[in-house]
């Protein structure tokens, strides 16, 4: 790939007056696709798109070789999406909640907007309707980027004294704030790229010691990203974003569902890591790999919200869910466990909204 960011460019950046512009998409014209095993690599050429794949992706193609010297691709086979336990039958509503990209403590997150966000979910907000809906609010998962600590305080250097406290600052108002849902349900709280945990995925939980509050109750649970857990038999998997994001910078689709369509159909979570993702070194198991069809599939902090059930060969139903960042758009989302349909709560301050 030429737009592919490179050491080298960033040295001569360095030592350049005119800065180098990255674009936010690395796809170029003149890109093609290498298929890799330990044997060697050869050059694809025909009916397999280059933006419709990245690095990382295990297939079986069908051709034959050109006098070129290239693979001249007739059919392409991919591992499709993994086998699906079934559903339970369920007969009466249940709800979970999902949110993302708080960043509290940034120009952007309004704390009246999540109070009534939290008001809405413990039930004090609403009329009947609402709050018998509420009340059937059986978990909330919070996907990333949950605070915002300015770049000037991570950047290395030695840290003030008197700008420590303001480091604590936005995760004290987080605590506070989800100490008041853990005392009505159970929440899971996964990390983001802006969060104070470990850069490469998997993430770990963040430490129980950031929620003084919070953490002394036991429906808190500080969960890793990606997450999985199961809930009355819906099989849940979800991340914070980074996978998703990264294959929007190497590979083109119309909407992010089907970027998450893809990883299902690939069943691997981030077919980019480790070339442009960072993620730790494992050598005896792929932690990403989709072993199992899960029900639903959530992506945290993207910049709109979109849903859409997906539909495999194999009777598999999948609700993938794009969850918005609250900070810019005040929209939660959330599922109905009985029948997996999704909906919005929206919540804004302005007067004209």
């Amino acid at each position: 790939m030429k737009l592919k960011p490179s050491i080298l460019d960033e040295y001569s950046k360095e030592r350049s007056a005119i800065p180098l512009v990255k674009p936010h998409n690395f796809m170029h014209p003149d890109d093609h696709l290498i298929l890799e095993d330990e044997s060697g690599r050869v050059t694809l050429a025909g009916a397999i798109p280059p933006a419709a794949f990245v690095t990382g992706v295990v297939v079986a193609l069908h051709g034959k070789e050109t006098s070129a010297g290239n693979f001249l691709v007739e059919d392409v086979l991919e591992a499709g999406l993994p086998p699906q336990t079934a559903l339970s039958s369920a007969d009466e509503d249940k709800y979970v909640v999902f949110v993302s990209g708080l960043s509290v403590g940034s120009g952007t997150f309004n704390p009246l907007q999540f109070q009534l966000l939290i008001d809405h979910i413990t039930g004090h907000l609403g009329d009947e309707n609402e709050q018998s809906i509420a009340s059937n609010i059986v978990r909330v998962v919070v996907a990333g980027n949950s605070v915002h600590i300015s770049p000037r305080f991570v950047n290395g250097q030695t840290v003030a004294s008197k700008d420590q406290s303001r480091i604590a600052e936005p995760i004290k108002e987080l605590d506070i704030m989800l100490t008041q849902l853990v005392a009505s349900l159970p929440v899971d709280i996964m990390p983001g790229c802006n969060d104070p945990a470990n850069f490469s995925l998997p993430q770990q939980p963040l430490h129980r010691c950031l929620f003084s509050g919070a953490s002394t109750y036991n429906t808190f649970s500080s969960c890793s990203n990606p997450h999985q857990f199961e809930l009355d038999s819906v099989q849940f998997l979800g991340t914070s974003g980074q996978n998703i994001d990264d294959l929007y910078k190497y590979s083109d689709a119309k909407d992010k569902l089907e970027f998450m369509e893809r990883t299902l159909r690939w069943r691997h979570l981030a077919p980019t890591a480790p070339n442009s993702l960072g993620c730790y070194p494992y050598t005896d198991k792929d932690p990403f790999l989709v072993e199992s069809c899960p029900h639903v599939y959530f992506v945290g902090n993207q910049d709109r919200y979109e849903t859409r059930l997906l539909e495999g060969p194999e009777k598999q139903k999948v609700r993938l869910i794009c969850i918005p960042r609250f900070s810019e758009s005040g929209v939660a989302v959330m599922l109905n466990l009985r029948n997996l349909e999704c909906s919005t709560l929206s919540f804004s301050t302005s007067f004209d909204a």
